[in-house]
């Protein structure tokens, strides 16, 4: 159970991560044709959020921007067109590994490397990736970190699941796992609003998630669970959940510090901070356990 997050230490934003965050909106003057009085106005508002202001976490100075952003440009979903298509490709790789799936010797570990094949889906991240080849080599790794066994036993016997969505075209493998190992013990959970690529209830709604689980928000619009700024609907279930299963970066940083055994995180990793939070190298898969740190 939740113990609260107010001894949490805010920190202001690491050199490392402003100058990702730097690169994220460079790439979005650019997408959108962004004039210069507006980069301008905006590069005055990332200095002092980025040098002076103090956060729990990474994904919530990225909520932060991305709302000034949208304010100052009046655009309210950024990759609403890039999640439409992610969740199409998704559909037709869905439709391909679904009829066959079965035929695996683990049906369990081949859907689950296909859930966190999906986590590349992330235009936080870089503005391409190749699902295709990433498919082939989750399929062909070994997990940097691998709690995979464990996370199996914690599904067979846990009533209530609950599982942090993270991004767009993602959400479609999630149901694929869903649907083969979670039977009808899952709350399925999206963002309470457009951040990033992150998935909403649009998204859950254009995938038909509902079919394998129930849908609700987190209530808060951040790439993260920040249990903090969290519903009182989602933390009834975050709390009265047997097992949590957490999708991505952006959920690893918000939940990483509560040192909750329920939790196991699945992601790939894509940014030097969260591979050296781990140990891994960047571009690493991972199952690991929100209790258990580094005893493997």
């Amino acid at each position: 159970m939740n113990t609260g997050t107010a001894g949490i230490k805010k920190q202001v934003v690491g050199v490392g991560c402003r100058s990702c965050f730097l690169r994220f909106y460079q790439r979005l003057f650019t997408k959108f044709n962004t004039s210069e009085q507006i980069q301008k106005e905006f590069l005055e508002y990332f200095d002092i959020v980025t040098t002076t202001l103090a956060f729990e976490s990474a994904p919530e100075v990225q909520r932060d921007l991305s709302m000034k952003f949208c304010k100052l440009t009046g655009i309210e979903d950024l990759f609403v067109e890039e999640k439409h298509m992610s969740n199409l490709k998704a559909t037709e790789i869905y439709n391909k590994w679904k009829p066959i799936i079965s035929e695996y010797d683990d049906v369990f570990k081949a859907t689950l490397r296909l859930a966190i094949a999906g986590n590349i889906m992330d235009y936080g991240a870089g503005d391409y990736f190749d699902i295709e080849s990433v498919i082939t080599e989750v399929f062909h790794a070994e997990f940097a970190i691998d709690y995979s066994r464990l996370l199996k036993e914690k599904i067979k016997s846990s009533e209530k699941i609950l599982y942090l969505g993270d991004n767009a075209g993602e959400i479609v493998f999630d149901k694929l796992f869903i649907e083969t190992n979670l039977q009808d013990k899952v709350v399925y959970v999206v963002k309470g609003g457009p951040v990033l690529n992150d998935v909403t209830m649009a998204d859950a709604e254009a995938v038909n998630m509902e079919s394998v689980a129930k849908v609700i928000t987190n209530g808060y619009n951040a790439p993260s669970t920040v249990l903090s700024m969290c519903s009182p609907d989602f933390m009834h279930h975050f709390n009265s959940a047997d097992l949590i299963i957490s999708k991505g970066q952006g959920n690893f940083e918000g939940l990483w510090s509560e040192n909750d055994s329920r939790v196991f995180f699945l992601l790939m990793t894509k940014c030097d901070t969260v591979s050296d939070i781990l140990g891994v190298n960047k571009g690493s898969f991972v199952v690991i356990n929100g209790g258990h740190r580094f005893e493997k």
